[in-house]
């Protein structure tokens, strides 16, 4: 057994086949958030009774002046002029911005949807269809394979689909409402410059609703920071270029820091006394986390390795802990979210070969929907519990007020909100 964490020594001798050593990754919590920290389309059913959004009168003035900024930025007129000319406003685009999830995604729900077997089967595929490129990515940004392999999965699953939105009308439908204009005007002035460096003509650039793009969903902004032509065609390709998209992610998690030395995180196991209120509390040494008496999934001390983490419970004290390094926070540089940084590392590990969780998310947890937890809220803060002013939205205030009410009435203080917890509360899921 491997008790080393140094990702090098578990996984080259695997996957590099110039080395030789033993075998051995909100916005919501419901998960997708795409680059640039836009939420994924996870989203509910529209009410058939709503009228659609109506095109601004403001929007031919708009694009004049997102023409104007794009050209003073370099664009050449005639690109700016002609792709502009051809974007229209999409009332769909703006139905799917203004959506919010009616009901959160369980930890089990999310993890079983996106690291299922059919995606691991089809990325260990991929893995070694692309062995030699994946490899060559890996040598020259230090991001192992299978994490590349992981992030294609969940992006697009492995090409399979990129998304039918038209992009510059996407783009400018969202610069042009009021409601995050600034960002997105950005964004399509990128995608503009996209264009005219002969990237992909206006025509075939289709991704998401919100302008993520090709294999790994890039953001058009990220594109210019990241994008790499490693096929040497003189294009930088995202949509029709692996070796252009896997070089490309490696470029993007090295530059925010990816520690080829070590692996995202690990499953570990808490003892019964286990004071939950430590799980998501800063982070800690390994020889700290021993002391407290977290071990391996199989119960062995941690390695004696020079690292810190922090403790991530998602799913509450019946589900699996998690010790996420460094790497882990590099995941939620791509997507700020821990369901999705939790899900790229365990499917980069069964990609690689390892098993399954050995204490899988509980099935049994409640759906809340929004109007469940702003009960939740209510209820807590009636109890004196201060969560805050009610949103709907289970984050650090609400946990901070479950985990204090757990505390006071006896129950395990991880901040989740169990059956156990809503049942006392008087909150009844509407799901259930």
């Amino acid at each position: 057994m491997v008790k080393t964490l140094r990702y090098r020594q578990w996984m080259s001798s695997r996957f590099c086949p110039e080395a030789k050593g033993p075998f051995i990754r909100a916005l919501m919590v419901t998960g997708g958030l795409a680059l640039g920290g836009l939420p994924a389309a996870t989203l509910a059913n529209t009410d058939e009774t709503t009228e659609p959004p109506q095109k601004p009168a403001s929007f031919d003035q708009c694009l004049t002046g997102i023409e104007e900024r794009a050209v003073s930025e370099g664009v050449s007129h005639d690109t700016a002029r002609q792709v502009l000319a051809g974007a229209e406003f999409l009332p769909r685009v703006i139905e799917l911005d203004r959506r919010q999830p009616e009901f959160t995604t369980t930890f089990a729900d999310y993890l079983g949807r996106r690291v299922s077997e059919t995606r691991i089967e089809k990325g260990r595929e991929m893995l070694e269809e692309h062995r030699d490129l994946l490899a060559r990515v890996s040598r020259e940004t230090g991001v192992p394979p299978a994490y590349l392999v992981s992030f294609w999965g969940l992006e697009t699953n492995y090409g399979s689909y990129f998304g039918k939105m038209p992009v510059p009308s996407a783009l400018a439908t969202l610069a042009c409402d009021e409601r995050r204009g600034t960002y997105f005007s950005g964004e399509l002035v990128s995608a503009l410059k996209i264009i005219d460096e002969g990237a992909i003509e206006a025509q075939g650039m289709e991704g998401s609703w919100a302008g993520a793009m090709g294999h790994v969903q890039f953001m058009p902004s990220v594109f210019l920071r990241h994008a790499t032509d490693a096929d040497g065609d003189g294009r930088r390709d995202l949509w029709n270029s692996v070796p252009d998209a896997m070089m490309s992610a490696g470029r993007f998690l090295e530059s925010m820091g990816w520690d080829p030395d070590y692996r995202w995180g690990r499953e570990v196991l808490l003892p019964e006394s286990f004071d939950y209120s430590l799980a998501g509390d800063g982070k800690r040494s390994l020889s700290q986390w021993n002391q407290l008496g977290v071990t391996d999934v199989y119960g062995n001390p941690l390695a004696d390795e020079p690292i810190d983490a922090r403790l991530v419970v998602p799913a509450g004290h019946r589900g699996p802990a998690f010790l996420a390094y460094d790497n882990f926070r590099v995941i939620m540089g791509w997507n700020r979210s821990e369901y999705y940084a939790i899900a790229v590392g365990h499917l980069a590990d069964r990609i690689a070969g390892a098993g399954g969780l050995k204490n899988p998310p509980p099935e049994d947890a409640p759906t809340l929907s929004r109007d469940d937890v702003l009960e939740l809220q209510s209820a807590l803060n009636a109890r004196g519990y201060d969560s805050g002013e009610p949103d709907g939205i289970l984050g650090p205030n609400t946990r901070s007020a479950i985990r204090r009410y757990q505390a006071r009435e006896g129950l395990i203080a991880d901040g989740f909100p169990g059956p156990d917890l809503l049942e006392q509360l008087g909150v009844q899921p509407a799901s259930s």
